[in-house]
């Protein structure tokens, strides 16, 4: 039988607290506390104090980069020339080709909301994207 301090072992005790548990017992107390505290060493040496999966935005910062001015100057730009382009297309061409690529909807839901069939919405939506290229071929 050896003789252990709990105190050392459970951090909920906060005196010290001496009882008698069987050799094995405390060998495999022991090997634990070793376990933890080789893991703790391992963090400790490669700097891994965080986890991306706790929910604190830190795999969001580290997955998702910062755009430069530069970026973001170049979206602009590209926006400013898609919005002129859908705006070149006549009033509900450009409503569908809007519905479609910018809002996700499919060509039977935007029918089912227009009161048309889904072949008309379908070719209005594939001109207006032909006529949009031709555009942004003209202007750029």
């Amino acid at each position: 039988m050896t003789t252990i301090n709990l105190k050392d072992y459970y951090p909920w005790y906060l005196t010290n607290e001496y009882i008698e548990v069987p050799d094995e017992v405390a060998a495999e107390l022991r090997a634990g506390k070793l376990a933890e505290a080789a893991h703790a060493e391992r963090v400790r040496y490669n700097k891994a104090y965080y986890s991306l999966d706790c929910d604190d935005g830190i795999e969001y910062s580290a997955c998702v980069h910062e755009p430069s001015p530069q970026e973001l100057l170049e979206r602009m730009d590209r926006f400013c020339h898609l919005w002129n382009a859908i705006n070149s297309l006549p009033e509900i061409q450009g409503r569908r080709v809007d519905a479609h690529l910018i809002l996700g909807k499919s060509y039977r839901e935007i029918a089912r909301d227009e009161g048309v069939d889904k072949s008309a919405v379908r070719s209005s939506v594939l001109c207006g994207i032909e006529a949009m290229k031709k555009y942004l071929r003209k202007n750029l």
